[in-house]
């Protein structure tokens, strides 16, 4: 089905940003998969370029476009033509708007600047061996002393770990309260605030995913985020639109995937004949496409509802958990119809099968969506 035209202005953005990632990623891409980070030279030429918190209002430095679809812009090309572990997104559209929505006007005009220009890259500090989705579980705690607050804890699987220089840090604030959480802003270079390992992972290689540890950290009083001891909600409101990142990011990675099975076996021959032409692998990418375009359908029709301020957190979820399992379907048929050439590094068909696995279980497990969705329809 063919998608809703975009207007002139986003078909020139989107231009732009497919010869940005082009020019300034595609071509690092192997060499940052080998190192297991990307270059902080790739975010500060994304915020020359303009494309780092585009939602942002023109006195931070931002563009003040609004409109969801310059974000699924810039993550549709990121994936077709950029590095899927250039998390520019999750700097930008994931992290930074926790500022913009609970930042005071001074934490705005002291960190927006360096946002928006890459020179400040940002993490988001929630999950800890103990602690995943199960947020109220969380044991790093903080301490009010009066001038500061002290902070001490650990995190894990902390994406953009080791290039931020500022980290949003969810703790408890009140012990009896497992709800009772406040968010701080812990700056690279505060005593007690080390990194650990960049963690190996099975896929986005070049994707840095860290430790972070927190010993006695004195926190100013200015840099806590929002209210304390709301923390917890503050964090479960951008959670709809994290899902909704997730999703328009796994709709376009399962098209592309279809997209590389379809010209290998147009290409490959078995007894004779065009692998393309055997009937099980014409009904196995007729299903894949169908799947495709239900999804994208879906998930175009969701960013309406989004820029409208009514996308529910049940119709997120279902975009989601349906386009990251429909991307996990697309990588594991392609890899069965490459046959052994899909088990070989060589091929992007290998690739993309390690870096989609994560997908059904960060932004929420496919568990957590199917009980989002069940609460809707059950409860």
């Amino acid at each position: 089905m063919q998608r809703k035209p975009l207007d002139a202005e986003m078909e020139l953005f989107r231009d732009s940003a497919r010869k940005f990632f082009q020019t300034e990623i595609r071509q690092h891409s192997e060499r940052w998969r080998e190192a297991g980070i990307v270059d902080r030279e790739a975010f500060l030429k994304a915020g020359q370029a303009g494309y780092l918190c585009v939602w942002a209002d023109e006195r931070y430095g931002g563009l003040g476009l609004k409109d969801f679809r310059y974000e699924q812009i810039l993550i549709e090309e990121n994936v077709l033509h950029g590095d899927p572990g250039f998390f520019m997104t999750v700097h930008s559209r994931l992290i930074a708007p926790y500022i913009g929505s609970f930042g005071t006007e001074e934490q705005k005009q002291r960190y927006f600047p360096g946002i928006i220009s890459g020179n400040t890259i940002l993490a988001v500090a929630m999950t800890e061996p103990d602690a995943g989705s199960d947020i109220a579980a969380t044991k790093t705690r903080a301490e009010d002393k009066g001038d500061h607050w002290l902070l001490n804890g650990s995190k894990t699987y902390i994406s953009n770990g080791i290039l931020a220089d500022l980290v949003i840090v969810a703790a408890k604030t009140h012990p009896e309260n497992p709800h009772a959480m406040t968010l701080f802003l812990v700056e690279r270079g505060m005593e007690g605030f080390e990194r650990g390992r960049n963690l190996k992972k099975m896929g986005l290689k070049s994707q840095d995913t860290a430790e972070l540890f927190f010993r006695d950290v004195k926190v100013p009083k200015t840099n806590v985020l929002g209210q304390v001891n709301k923390g917890f909600y503050h964090l479960m409101h951008a959670l709809a639109e994290e899902r909704l990142l997730s999703a328009t990011g796994n709709v376009v990675a399962a098209r592309a995937a279809v997209d590389v099975t379809r010209e290998f076996v147009r290409n490959r021959k078995v007894f004779g004949k065009p692998l393309s032409k055997m009937q099980n692998t014409r009904f196995k990418l007729a299903a894949l496409d169908t799947e495709i375009e239900v999804a994208q359908t879906f998930i175009d029709r969701c960013i309406e509802v989004h820029n409208e301020g009514r996308l529910s957190p049940e119709d997120a979820a279902r975009a989601k958990l349906f386009a990251s399992e429909v991307y996990g379907r697309a990588v594991d048929e392609g890899v069965q119809l490459h046959g052994g050439a899909g088990y070989m590094d060589e091929y992007p068909i290998c690739r993309m099968y390690q870096d989609e696995r994560i997908n059904r279980i960060f932004a929420g497990t496919s568990e957590i969506m199917k009980e989002i969705i069940a609460r809707s329809i059950l409860d």
